[in-house]
């Protein structure tokens, strides 16, 4: 989380330190007004979920947890496209090819990895998937909830970016 925060902070120095040669402290705090939510969602995963998940929960949920850390298995497709970017490669087939493999990947790691964790309580308990979050305890659907929400809202902010992405303008006529 904090590798994330930093990098994300240095991507962000390096475009704009060229731009108009600004102070650190205004690269900065631009930085942390622009990219709000971010680091919110960072600092909450750092001082909030990895001390209950380590912690705090006992030796209750390792499968649970485990899924929740293969979320960042879409993390390095996400970087490399913000790297393309910067290297104004948005162009190329490998950009093309990493924006599927993040939309795969973010997909399938951070969006559908919730109903398999539903699922897999329920084929565990012999449970319908439907019948699993009135089975469990209300602080772990209010959980999911509050994790997966931003999830979705990124998720539909690739899609939209891919959407753009794959959209080519029409050709023109001749004649």
């Amino acid at each position: 989380m904090v590798y994330d925060t930093y990098a994300m902070y240095l991507c962000e120095w390096y475009r704009t330190r060229e731009q108009d040669r600004r102070h650190t402290l205004t690269i900065f705090r631009n930085f942390l007004s622009k990219n709000r939510l971010m680091i919110t969602h960072h600092v909450v995963i750092l001082l909030v979920l990895v001390p209950v998940t380590q912690r705090l929960r006992g030796e209750l949920g390792d499968f649970f947890v485990g899924c929740i850390f293969t979320a960042e298995l879409s993390t390095p497709f996400v970087s490399l496209g913000r790297v393309l970017i910067q290297l104004k490669q948005q162009h190329t087939l490998l950009y093309k090819v990493n924006g599927i493999l993040t939309l795969t990947t973010f997909l399938s790691c951070r969006i559908l990895l919730f109903p398999f964790m539903y699922w897999s309580y329920g084929h565990q308990q012999r449970l319908s998937l439907f019948q699993v979050p009135f089975r469990i305890p209300l602080f772990c659907n209010m959980a999911n909830a509050v994790l997966i929400a931003p999830q979705i809202y990124w998720f539909s902010l690739l899609c939209k970016k891919a959407a753009r992405l794959f959209d080519t303008p029409p050709a023109g006529k001749d004649g």
